[in-house]
């Protein structure tokens, strides 16, 4: 199963739909356009992580953990300003989130100011999910690792882990190093 279809299964692709008022086959196609962006943003933290894995399990912890999914899921309206933190993380700038929201545009013909608006629930939900998974602690080094490893580097991890094509997900041109795909995206927008 991959990462859209575990947000599709748990309800977040709907509810966000629902918030943003669109069609939930639109929130779904703007998600998996937004998803190997946020998911190679993701990565790129990893490695950038002294601790490697186990850092950014306590990254995520910081950033809301858990939580996060259950933010979106809640009955509450999702509170953005936290999806925009998870974003400055992966991302370092606004720049970055606007020439994702761009690329996803020209993907997928969604506007980019919905795009922007799915861009921080969509962060939310993937770091959500994943702290979920790797059961939301730092000390949880195995199970986050585990995760991520599985998430981030594709192989037979991804598919032993029981994500399917999620490592493919993140490697567009299938080079094993998906952070080229996302710099290239990104300067074809800037011109």
């Amino acid at each position: 199963m991959n990462i859209l279809d575990v947000l599709q299964q748990s309800g977040g692709i709907g509810t966000m739909a629902k918030e943003l008022g669109i069609n939930e086959s639109v929130a779904e196609a703007g998600a998996a356009a937004l998803l190997p962006a946020i998911l190679g943003g993701f990565k790129k933290t990893t490695q950038a992580q002294p601790s490697g894995l186990e850092g950014l399990g306590g990254l995520l912890g910081q950033l809301g953990g858990g939580g996060l999914l259950d933010s979106v899921l809640g009955s509450q309206p999702t509170p953005v300003e936290q999806g925009n933190q998870v974003l400055g993380q992966i991302f370092g700038s606004k720049e970055v989130s606007r020439t994702v929201a761009a690329g996803a545009e020209q993907q997928t013909g969604i506007g980019s100011d919905v795009l922007k608006k799915m861009l921080p629930v969509v962060a939310m939900m993937v770091a959500g999910y994943m702290a979920k998974q790797g059961g939301d602690s730092a000390d949880s080094g195995g199970g986050i690792g585990g995760l991520i490893g599985g998430l981030l580097g594709g192989g037979s991890k991804a598919s032993s882990g029981g994500l399917g094509g999620l490592g493919s997900l993140l490697d567009l041109n299938g080079d094993g190093n998906p952070l080229d795909d996302i710099i290239g995206m990104a300067g074809k927008l800037v011109r």
